[in-house]
């Protein structure tokens, strides 16, 4: 799979005019995600092939000031062999990182987790749900802001497994 300049700002074009706040293409070794929160909006695509580090052009577009910044990140030397588990949510309600208002969130990018530990909360209906690991590793991103709500399936988390 293939994408052009042009058909990514299409599709980023698309994307902004919808509800959607997360898209993920994935084909082969190639693996588009596109992210947007309030005005901007996050394009990485990574390609990798066994062995190989590849550098994946990240592009931030500010819609408020239609300019387009692009910068490269490098992917470290052991992502390839990494497995990126996702942590989902299990049911529609509004994301907390932390038990309480003043409290610190349960993890940060780049804390490790065992399975089982709690890494947030998801209210629903006036119930609060500690969403807890279902691997040990390293949280590598967290997708979702704090007091957003989130939909069924939705990808909150990406923890590194050991």
């Amino acid at each position: 799979m293939e994408f052009s300049l042009e058909q990514l700002r299409e599709l980023v074009t698309i994307l902004n005019k919808t509800d959607i706040t997360e898209l993920t293409l994935e084909s082969g070794d190639l693996r588009l995600s596109i992210r947007k929160s309030e005005n901007r909006v996050v394009t990485n695509v990574i390609q990798a092939q066994p062995n190989v580090v590849s550098t994946p052009a990240v592009t931030a577009i500010d819609n408020t000031a239609s300019n387009t910044i692009t910068h490269t990140a490098t992917i470290a030397d052991s992502l390839p062999t990494k497995k990126l588990i996702d942590i989902t949510s299990p049911m529609v309600g509004t994301f907390y990182r932390s038990p309480g208002p003043d409290e610190s969130p349960f993890v940060e990018i780049g804390d490790s987790v065992k399975k089982g530990s709690t890494v947030c909360i998801i209210e629903a209906m006036k119930l609060m749900n500690e969403i807890e690991s279902e691997s040990t590793g390293k949280i590598v991103e967290i997708l979702v802001e704090n007091t957003q709500p989130v939909e069924y399936g939705q990808v909150l988390m990406r923890v590194e497994a050991n």
